[in-house]
């Protein structure tokens, strides 16, 4: 097909590659040529554009107010060293501060007040101290001092035990309780009331003693507590015993009846009778002195 000649008399393919042509030529061209070919712009066209103001260059301020001006006085005037003048006198800031507040009393009191009520403190303390040590030492728990050897080997002279007194008012006196009483037989020679024993039978048991061991009611008992399985002597005539003690006690109603540790250095039931349980103070169930050997009974 013969190529399509243009009213210019120019044909298609002839003008696309005069084109091509050109635009290899421009690109050689451009990858040597610097990235702008146009000259800079001189010095004097880089400056900004001047901006016309309708503002004046020259603008007149209105004139300071004194104080002068105000009041209607005139200045001093400093034309001449010998013009002298008097400067008020202003008030300083002591003068012008005004007046403090008037002391109050916060009630703090001195040191006579102070003391006067340390001791009313202390002395409430102490009074208050002394009342709940007698209320615990008459109702609640005593503190006694071992002066024989009877209870020997569980408790030695010079041991000091804490007795609760509330014990037997919770429940009944048991076997094996160490008990604090008020004796109320015959005196001893050494005067002394308050004892601590055993309880060994109880109301309405048959005691006796046989081969160096008690028995209850016919039955062996049991006593670890002693130095020796055989410490105990035989019963002679118990006269404090209900039915007159030949050998044997039949403890009677409301007693018990107790024994020392030490069988052969103790003064007790076989001697002073059975005991009422109405005059036993408490038991003994904790000893605490001498140091070291805090142990309970």
């Amino acid at each position: 097909m013969p190529d399509e000649i243009d009213e210019g008399g120019t044909t298609d393919s002839t003008w696309t590659d005069a084109l091509l042509a050109r635009a290899r030529a421009r690109s050689a061209a451009g990858a040597d040529a610097p990235e702008s070919s146009a000259p800079p712009l001189p010095v004097e066209d880089r400056r900004p554009p001047e901006v016309v103001s309708d503002v004046p260059s020259t603008i007149e301020r209105p004139a300071l107010v004194t104080r002068a001006d105000i009041e209607g006085e005139t200045p001093p005037s400093f034309a001449s060293p010998d013009d002298t003048f008097v400067v008020p006198s202003v008030p300083s800031v002591v003068d012008q501060a005004p007046p403090g507040p008037e002391p109050v009393d916060l009630g703090i009191p001195g040191a006579a007040a102070s003391t006067r009520r340390a001791l009313i403190e202390w002395g409430s303390v102490l009074a208050g101290a002394l009342f709940l040590a007698i209320v615990v030492r008459t109702f609640l728990f005593g503190a006694y001092y071992i002066p024989s050897p009877s209870m020997e080997p569980t408790l030695s002279v010079g041991d000091r035990i804490i007795v609760n007194k509330v014990s037997y008012r919770l429940h009944d006196v048991n076997r094996g309780d160490l008990v604090v009483f008020r004796r109320t037989g015959p005196a001893v020679a050494d005067g002394i009331d308050d004892m601590i024993k055993r309880v060994i039978g109880l109301p309405g048991e048959t005691v006796a003693a046989a081969d160096g061991r008690i028995r209850i009611n016919g039955g062996l008992l049991i006593e670890p507590y002693l130095s020796g399985h055989e410490a105990t002597g035989d019963f002679g005539a118990v006269p404090w015993c209900a039915d007159g003690g030949m050998g044997k006690c039949t403890v009677p109603t409301g007693h018990v009846f107790v024994m020392g540790d030490n069988r052969a250095n103790s003064r007790d039931s076989r001697y002073i009778g059975p005991i009422p349980i109405e005059s036993i103070a408490g038991r003994a169930f904790v000893r605490f002195w001498p140091l070291g050997s805090l142990d309970r009974l």
